[in-house]
């Protein structure tokens, strides 16, 4: 079973573990694209030769073919690699498919940067496969289906900086006596991009059964496939259903809190298009997606395996959405067995064959074998296309349902009271005076960190470039009145707080050991699930002792909401033993140690839990320059992007790498007064100060905190307090006020004096400016700290299992909500949806008017916000990225803002 697994996985996400950097030029690649596919002799050059039509306006097409192909054996599975043909990001709005089911069982497009070829096609459906890296699937073709064209201000990333630099095309010829006239074939699609940069990013999601027997004459037998989700939220709007010729039909479901709500349900008997998907559904953490396929294995006389001949079967079911570009995941999968238990729930649509009419069969190879369309035939077709939406228009309707959405309201007013309109206006009138509500708040402190607030000793006009076809204009506050700034690091006036109700829900954590921030300031926690550090997890020569546990089954990476709390994204299973520290470079990939491992280890933050660097050797100690003994932390330069490990419990040293991994220089503890240096007493955890090029050591067994120039490690200096009481176990870095360290102590197992808290220290002058500790509890471990760009601070506790966020904004202490959504948020997702309206609408918008039309209004905090009179001229072209959305999509609402 083991070879049949992996015999499907290599036919179908065929991906390789070793990345290589694209450094050719993209240009010069496509053009030898371009003279390799030109010089080939076959019936289909013309079509081939020019690949490429580009517009004024940014949007261009790339075919990409088959050079003249002829297969010669059935089930042959061949390849061909197309360079993206951009040194810039390119998103994909449509594909219009070139092939007949005829010839071709399906096709599959990839995308990836280092293909097994370049120079020419070649057989795929060996061990060779279609990358040497990493390959994502972005289309998928069976059955004559029709084009697919994306929602409008979605496309798929490709080019510039994301992982996609070649496309590569897979075609399974399934029944080659379609060759028999020895005809070459050119089967591809074609791919209608364009350079003008996307709000959503499209991904594609993978639903596959592996495991499936069909017993043969079994009326009935079922493939079950779910995993719960883990990552940032994404929005289906399209899905596809692939099996063989025993597929009867294919069912995909969202679960959440044990509710079952459709995604998509189709026959693959049909053409195998990619239908609309329920409208308006969402996946976020902590849901389940599950699918469902529905065999027959009446007609055989033998058992019946997933495979890749058209004689095997496949359970597949893809989901294409999007998500927000900060956060795209461009390929997603499932694999793994649903179980009983879940799957009695199931509901019983999902358990019902879809019937496939004759005449549409018979239509189906009719088209195929390229016979004449009949408007009885075109009528047909469009029953199996997804059904197009209308062109989106601005309405009221649709603005105030959109409203309802961003502004966190249980109910959309518009389709709640679509048939009662004296409801309707009734629920309109409050949604604009909660707006007006919002806009007119003069004195709660909280400026949002979309609009350039600046603090002036006399009136203030507030002007933000909010889009750049509309400006925002504020009215001018009170001579003499403040404008607070936003909370760049600790202000003297105020003093940090424990925000007692975050998070909102509690968090399932183990011992917290680490803290970060993405580039979006939302908090990353490491944690350690089910494993603890206890006595016996050692012997005295540091090595684990516990390895019979086996790895922490948990997600032991958190991505968390910094203003709520909630879970955004989870990973790292079944890979950390014991984790220790963590930090996120400038790309947001996680530096993280494990010191029961002995290892540092770099993850991209997609959530792939794929190591992109390993340092040290698991579960060997040591002190050379290939192995650590319980490192506990690393920083990295944002500049030179040279790695940083403190290492740690048994070295006493800090050691410097290249951003490939490649050992640099080491150095050990530095002196101030004292005649000699004083060796590190566990270097327990890093920070790299950006605006001074040095790195900062919290020396937890000497109590004090010492700098280096992080470049040549020469001491800089040291800060140690009384008030530390002999432990730091952790500090933090705001480049603000001159600089300030955020630090944490601990306790001492010489005879502690000092209580636990939190510290605020200026850089320059070494004085404490703050301290701060829970309001209700004391500290038990506090083991790492974090402060946001905001001035807001969470502190990890390894004895309590739990995060706590202090503030110094009284607002937030008394935050002014509306539906559980705090005022910064709600302001946030106003001005989210004042962008949009602006860049959707035609011939202007004045919101001013449009308040103004309701009683009660005031023009006064929002004078005008329009369209009209912008600074840049509309572009005379057409620039819809796709002239036939079949999908409506409208963006998801905008989540809490990531400054708290």
């Amino acid at each position: 079973m083991g070879v049949l697994v992996c015999g499907v996985v290599v036919l179908t996400l065929i991906c390789q573990s070793h990345s290589l950097d694209g450094a050719t030029n993209p240009l010069h690649r496509f053009k030898r694209y371009q003279e390799s596919a030109s010089s080939e002799p076959n019936d289909c050059t013309t079509r081939t030769g020019q690949p490429m039509v580009l517009s004024k306006s940014g949007n261009f097409s790339l075919d990409v073919r088959m050079p003249g192909v002829s297969p010669t054996v059935s089930d042959t599975y061949l390849c061909v690699a197309v360079p993206v043909p951009t040194t810039r990001d390119a998103y994909i709005v449509d594909f219009e498919p070139h092939a007949s089911m005829d010839t071709a069982h399906h096709m599959l497009l990839y995308g990836c940067r280092t293909p097994v070829s370049t120079t020419n096609y070649w057989d795929c459906g060996s061990v060779k496969g279609t990358c040497e890296d990493e390959a994502s699937i972005m289309y998928a073709w069976a059955r004559n289906a029709p084009p697919t064209r994306l929602p409008p201000d979605v496309g798929f990333k490709v080019g510039g900086k994301s992982r996609i630099t070649y496309f590569v095309l897979q075609i399974h010829y399934g029944d080659v006596h379609a060759f028999s006239d020895h005809h070459r074939d050119c089967s591809g699609l074609t791919l209608r991009m364009t350079s003008k940069p996307q709000p959503f990013i499209a991904g594609m999601y993978l639903m596959m059964s592996v495991t499936t027997v069909i017993p043969p004459g079994n009326k009935v037998t079922n493939a079950d496939v779910a995993c719960t989700y883990n990552s940032y939220p994404i929005y289906p709007f399209a899905f596809r259903t692939h099996t063989h010729k025993l597929g009867q039909v294919v069912s995909g479901y969202r679960i959440r809190d044990g509710k079952w709500t459709l995604i998509g349900r189709q026959t693959p008997q049909l053409p195998q298009a990619f239908y609309p998907a329920t409208k308006g559904i969402n996946v976020k953490y902590g849901d389940t997606l599950a699918a469902r396929c529905v065999f027959t294995g009446e007609g055989r006389t033998t058992k019946t395996y997933i495979g890749g001949t058209s004689d095997d079967e496949m359970c597949n079911f893809y989901m294409m959405y999007y998500m927000e570009s900060r956060h795209a995941a461009p390929f997603q999968e499932c694999m793994e067995d649903g179980s009983k238990e879940l799957f009695q729930n199931i509901p019983p649509e999902a358990n019902v064959p879809i019937t496939v009419p004759p005449e549409m069969m018979m239509h189906n190879m009719m088209h195929s074998a390229g016979a004449p369309s009949t408007p009885e035939h075109q009528d047909d077709m469009a029953l199996l296309q997804p059904k197009r939406e209308e062109e989106e228009v601005l309405d009221q309707g649709d603005f105030y349902s959109l409203l309802s959405k961003l502004l966190g309201e249980s109910e959309d007013v518009v389709h709640v009271h679509k048939y009662t309109p004296g409801e309707a206006q009734s629920a309109q009138a409050k949604l604009v005076a909660q707006i007006d509500s919002i806009i007119q708040k003069k004195d709660l402190g909280w400026p949002s960190p979309r609009l350039g607030f600046l603090d002036r000793e006399d009136a203030i006009l507030v002007r933000d470039r909010v889009h750049k076809f509309h400006q925002l204009e504020a009215t001018a506050r009170p001579p003499g009145s403040k404008l607070m700034p936003l909370f760049e690091g600790w202000c003297p006036k105020y003093h940090l707080e424990e925000v007692t109700d975050w998070p909102e829900s509690p968090l399932q954590l183990g011992q917290v050991s680490g803290l970060a921030l993405d580039s979006d300031d939302n908090l990353v926690i490491f944690h350690r699930g089910d494993h603890q550090w206890g006595v016996n997890s050692f012997d005295n020569s540091g090595k684990y002792q516990q390895q019979s546990l086996g790895p922490i089954q948990q997600s032991t990476i958190l991505v968390v909401d910094p203003v709520k709390g909630s879970v955004l994204k989870a990973s790292g299973r079944n890979m950390f033993y014991l984790p220790h520290g963590i930090t996120t470079d400038k790309d947001n990939n996680y530096w993280v140690t494990d010191v029961a491992l002995h290892q540092v280890f770099k993850l991209s933050s997609d959530g792939r839990d794929k190591p992109l660097v390993v340092l040290g050797e698991a579960f060997e100690p040591g002190s050379d320059k290939e192995h650590f003994c319980k490192p506990t932390d690393v920083a990295v330069d944002p500049v030179t992007r040279n790695v940083y490990v403190s290492d740690g419990y048994c070295n006493a040293r800090i050691l410097k790498f290249s951003p490939e991994g490649k050992y640099l220089s080491h150095w050990g503890a530095g002196f101030d007064s004292l005649p000699g240096p004083v060796q590190f007493r566990i270097p327990h955890s890093l920070v790299f100060l950006p605006d001074r090029r040095e790195l900062c050591v919290a020396d937890r067994e000497n109590g004090r905190i010492q700098c280096f120039v992080a470049e040549s490690g020469e001491f800089v200096k040291e800060i140690k307090k009384q008030e530390f009481g002999g432990e730091v176990f952790a500090i933090s870095y705001a480049p603000v006020h001159g600089g300030l360290i955020y630090a944490v102590n601990g306790e001492s197992a010489y005879g502690r004096s000092a209580p636990l808290k939190g510290f605020v220290i200026n850089y320059s002058t070494k004085e404490i400016l703050d301290d701060f500790s829970p309001e209700n509890a004391q500290f038990g471990m506090p083991h790492d700290i974090v402060v946001t760009k905001d001035g807001r601070v969470f502190v990890g506790d390894a004895a309590t299992d739990s995060v706590l966020k202090f503030s110094s904004d009284k607002a937030e202490h008394r935050s002014v909500k509306k539906g559980g959504i705090e005022v910064q948020e709600i302001e946030g997702r106003l001005l989210f949806l004042f962008n949009l309206i602006a860049s959707k609408a035609a011939g202007g918008l004045n919101l001013g008017n449009f308040f103004a039309t309701h009683k009660g209004y005031t023009r006064q905090g929002f004078d005008r916000l329009s369209t009209e009179g912008s600074d840049q001229e509309k572009d005379d072209d057409n620039d819809t990225d796709s002239e036939n959305e079949e999908y409506s999509a409208p963006p998801p609402p905008v989540g809490p803002s990531s400054s708290s």
